[in-house]
């Protein structure tokens, strides 16, 4: 399915989920969006804890949603920090994406739009875990 990305109509509903986010310890609020290939736009924004190591990204809820929400695959993700500037996310979130989008899932980082397959090289993925138990991990 080829679909028109709108960057924009993306990056503000990022913007929107990130002035929703709950980061008090780190002052460091974050939001997404992602395109989702049915057309539906799915949304998270960070979530801290006290117990540091316990605090959620922003695309954790974001692909919690996407699931909560039907499923499907991303074919594009706007992530942004507190001014709305794109935001690389971070290597756990990297591999989310991966999960979720795959190689061909554009994401908009700093330096421009770059598929996952440029952001994530050699990344691990489902097909890794087939290869070893010859059950497909996505029954």
């Amino acid at each position: 399915m080829t679909q028109e990305i709108d960057w924009e109509a993306l990056t503000a509903e990022a913007v929107t989920a990130m002035r929703t986010a709950y980061a008090p310890y780190s002052g460091f609020p974050v939001g997404v969006a992602g395109l989702v290939d049915d057309g539906r736009i799915v949304s998270g924004c960070n979530v801290e804890n006290a117990a540091y190591g316990v605090a959620l990204c922003a695309e954790c809820g974001m692909v919690s949603t996407l699931h909560r929400t039907g499923g499907g695959r991303l074919v594009a993700v706007a992530c942004v920090n507190a001014e709305g500037e794109p935001l690389m996310p971070c290597g756990r979130c990297r591999q989310l994406l991966w999960e979720h989008g795959g190689a061909d899932c554009l994401l908009q980082t700093p330096l421009g739009v770059q598929p996952m397959s440029d952001v994530l090289p050699q990344a691990f993925g489902p097909e890794d875990i087939e290869h070893v138990t010859g059950e497909s991990a996505t029954h």
